[in-house]
C-alpha cells in the first residue's frame, strides 16, 4: 500500500506524502458528510477556524489540509503549481476515503478547488462546491483577459516577499485583505497578527511560486467542466482579487453556478464576517 493511500489517521489531524514525497499536514475533526476546505495564498488550514467549529457543532466531517509549501506542510521546492495542487488534494482525499464531499476554496484555494473537482470529482467523490473570493477564471490581465490585473501588480508582491517577507505579510493583512484600509473599517489586531503568523510559517520559495499559480493559471475549462452545484461568493469591496474580474465572470461558466454577493465586504470575509458567511454556507450545504 502506498503511503498516500494509507488508511486515515482518525486521530483529529496528521499527515499524507504524496508521490514525489511531499508531506501535507491536515486536520480531520468529527464524522457525517464530509466538508473540505482550502485555504488561500500564503496562509494555512487555520485560516478556517470559524468556519470549521462551525461546521463540526451542526454534525459534518471537517477536513482542511496545509498546500505543500504553507504551514505545516513541507517547504517543497517544486510542484507550486495548481496541477500538482489539485493531484495533492486528491491523494488527500484517496487517504481519508472521501465522498459525497463538499469542497470549499477562498482565494486561491478556489482555484485549487476548481482544478481538483474539474480533473477528480468524478465518481461520487464530490457533490457539491464553493468559491469565495476566489481567483478564477483568471486574475492576470491579457488580450483575451482584458479585465485582469496587470503583472506588474504581481511582479510587484513577488519584489515585495523577496526584499522582505516579514513586512509584506504584515502590511497585507493590515491593509487590503480584511478591508482595515477603510476609513470606516477598524482593524483587529489579532487577525492581523493571526495572518502573518500564518504566513510565515511557511515557505518563501513556495510562496513565491505560488503567486504565479494564483495569478496566471486558466481555470476556464475547469469552471465548464464542473458538474456539481457550485456556490460562487465574493465581496463586493473585494480589493485582492476584484470582483468584476473573478466571480462575476467564473459564475456564467459554470453549468449548475449561484452567484451570491455582498456589499461592501472584503477579500476576508470569512473571518471578518464568518457568521453571515457561515450561515450562507450552511443554507447551500443543506439545500
Amino acid at each position: 500500500m502506498s503511503q498516500s493511500s494509507a488508511p486515515a489517521d482518525r486521530s483529529g489531524d496528521g499527515f499524507v506524502t504524496t508521490r514525489d514525497g511531499t508531506r501535507i499536514f491536515y486536520k480531520d475533526w468529527g464524522s457525517g458528510q464530509p466538508i473540505v476546505f482550502h485555504h488561500g495564498w500564503p496562509l494555512s488550514a487555520d485560516d478556517w477556524d470559524a468556519q470549521m467549529l462551525f461546521f463540526l457543532a451542526q454534525g459534518y466531517r471537517v477536513i482542511a489540509h496545509d498546500r505543500r509549501g504553507h504551514g505545516r506542510s513541507s517547504q517543497s521546492y517544486a510542484g507550486n503549481d495548481m496541477d500538482t495542487y489539485a493531484a495533492d488534494v486528491a491523494a488527500l482525499a484517496q487517504a481519508l476515503n472521501l465522498r459525497d464531499a463538499i469542497h470549499i476554496g477562498h482565494s486561491t484555494g478556489g482555484g485549487e478547488v476548481a482544478r481538483y473537482v474539474a480533473q477528480y470529482g468524478g465518481g461520487g467523490r464530490v457533490a457539491k462546491a464553493v468559491l469565495i473570493g476566489a481567483v478564477p477564471p483568471v486574475m492576470v490581465k491579457s488580450e483575451k483577459n482584458p479585465g485582469g490585473l496587470p503583472i506588474e501588480v504581481f511582479d510587484g508582491f513577488r519584489k515585495a516577499l523577496a526584499a522582505n517577507r516579514a513586512q509584506f505579510f504584515r502590511d497585507v493583512p493590515a491593509g487590503p485583505f480584511y478591508g482595515f484600509n477603510r476609513p470606516d473599517v477598524e482593524t483587529i489586531p489579532g487577525v492581523v497578527d493571526n495572518w502573518w503568523r500564518q504566513g510565515m510559517m511557511g515557505g518563501a520559495k513556495a510562496h513565491y511560486d505560488c503567486i504565479k499559480a494564483f495569478s496566471e493559471t486558466d481555470f476556464t475549462e475547469d469552471l465548464r467542466k464542473i458538474e456539481v452545484p457550485t456556490l460562487v461568493l465574493h465581496g463586493e469591496d473585494d480589493q485582492i482579487v476584484p470582483i468584476g474580474a473573478s466571480a462575476r465572470l467564473s459564475a456564467p461558466l459554470l453549468k449548475k453556478g449561484t452567484l451570491k454577493t455582498y456589499p461592501g465586504l472584503p477579500h476576508g470575509m470569512a473571518t471578518t464576517h464568518a457568521e453571515q458567511i457561515n450561515a450562507d454556507l450552511l443554507a447551500f450545504v443543506k439545500g
